[in-house]
């Protein structure tokens, strides 16, 4: 579990080594396949992505989970591939760390806006821009919304993080946090958590690869593991974090202002697009 000072803290766990499900019909073991487990995020003392006791109850009667794992549960939080947590934080530093102009935060902020579908690219601009500032959760049956935006005003350099859950139609997944929330802390703080899970989901790994090449595959993987395989894709993920703080999105602010415009069909009483 890892455990940071600031107001954002990514928790998570990993499954023993001897559940971990191998994929396909070879039934081999995979490095993403080998950060099965689970995850939530601390912001502020919420826990986003935990569920309700009600909603636990009823995994472990069901057997049925989340992500891709079973009801089979010790914890409250969502069963699913570490990873992609990772992978989907990365990209929030590689799309969403531009600072948003102070006419657009309104816009920044809405986590589910009313568009109007416009083809044009300015408006594929402002979808682009919108989008980045999400963090991809779609892959979970449900799940809120989660979205940042960074703003600079003065000396004060900040991540805002809000969330908004959805509702489930068959009405059995609901979260222990707050409906909606939002959260403002230091930019600081949130790369530094962001390079906290980094560190320490690359450290849980490399020592799940090493137990792996002193003991081979656990029972049932009848492929094998292919060891050099998991350390050159383990040398690779370890270059995410870095490429994605040197990106420089480039945004076109005025593209960005005219697409939001166009999408939102608001006129001047709305937003003017004025600095």
């Amino acid at each position: 579990m890892i455990h940071t000072d600031s107001a954002i803290r990514f928790h998570f766990g990993l499954t023993p080594l001897e559940e971990v499900k191998p994929w396909g019909a070879g039934r081999v073991l995979h490095w993403f396949g080998l950060t099965a487990g689970w995850y939530c995020i601390d912001i502020d003392g919420h826990e986003v992505l935990r569920y309700s006791e009600r909603t636990v109850r009823e995994l472990r009667s069901d057997g049925d989970g989340d992500g891709d794992h079973d009801g089979d549960r010790a914890h409250p939080y969502v069963d699913h591939y570490v990873v992609r947590l990772w992978e989907d934080v990365i990209a929030l530093v590689s799309g969403a760390m531009e600072p948003v102009p102070h006419d657009l935060v309104e816009v920044a902020a809405d986590i589910s806006p009313s568009w109007t579908w416009i083809d044009s690219p300015e408006a594929d601009a402002a979808l682009t821009w919108h989008g980045e500032g999400h963090l991809y959760t779609d892959y979970l049956r449900v799940a809120p919304a989660i979205r940042l935006w960074r703003t600079v005003v003065g000396d004060e350099d900040t991540v805002t993080i809000a969330w908004e859950h959805r509702a489930d139609p068959e009405g059995v997944i609901e979260f222990a946090s707050p409906q909606a929330g939002r959260v403002t802390v230091p930019t600081s703080e949130f790369l530094g958590a962001v390079a906290e899970l980094d560190r320490s989901l690359l450290a849980a790994m490399d020592e799940r690869i090493s137990e792996l090449e002193k003991s081979g595959p656990p029972p049932g993987v009848r492929g094998g593991v292919d060891v050099e395989q998991l350390r050159r894709e383990q040398r690779d993920r370890a270059t995410w974090l870095p490429r994605a703080r040197d990106r420089e999105p480039g945004t076109d602010w005025d593209a960005v202002r005219t697409g939001t415009r166009m999408l939102l069909a608001a006129g001047p009483e709305a937003w003017d697009g004025t600095e």
